[in-house]
């Protein structure tokens, strides 16, 4: 028996497509589908980000939260916060962004090291009791995936709101070094 993790608290910096910020402990309750990603990198642009696009569209009539992260971990300069609201602007994404809060020490950001995130693209699926379902990294099956976000869809939402408190491959992902 595997035992649930708790999905950790994101740090944003700056909100694209949201009126206000998010956190995942105001999503209790809902399903999240966080989509970690860079605009450089090749596989996010080519897969990822549609896939977390047409994920946002396909279950915009649900209770399902797609939440897009961009988890800067290399050529820092070229993917400031403008350069990426260009980019969202360019690809019609219409999901709520944040971008992921600089880390203290190296280049790897403080949600992306909080979740253990290996590179980009990286899928977490996060069930309404705020636990991780899923945790992939690379390029995800358009229909596995929907079939995890239906099952995580299909379970009861708890009775009680709470207060807020190992990945697929990694088909041509951008990996840290």
């Amino acid at each position: 028996m595997v035992t649930p993790i708790e999905a950790p608290e994101w740090a944003v910096s700056q909100w694209f497509n949201s009126p206000a910020p998010l956190t995942l402990g105001g999503l209790r309750g809902r399903v999240v589908l966080i989509h970690a990603f860079q605009m450089l990198c090749p596989s996010c642009v080519a897969h990822g980000t549609p896939q977390a696009e047409r994920a946002h569209h396909m279950f915009g009539d649900t209770d399902l939260a797609v939440v897009g992260l961009h988890t800067v971990f290399e050529h820092h300069a070229a993917m400031a916060p403008v350069s990426l609201a260009a980019f969202i602007h360019e690809y019609r994404l219409t999901f709520p962004i944040g971008v992921d809060a600089p880390g203290e020490r190296g280049a790897i950001p403080v949600t992306m090291g909080r979740y253990h995130m290996r590179g980009t693209p990286t899928t977490v699926l996060v069930g309404r009791d705020g636990t991780i379902r899923h945790h992939g990294f690379g390029r995800e099956d358009d229909m596995a995936l929907g079939a995890m976000i239906a099952a995580a869809l299909g379970q009861a939402p708890p009775v009680a709101v709470a207060a807020a408190g190992a990945g697929s491959g990694a088909d041509g992902a951008c990996a840290m070094r």
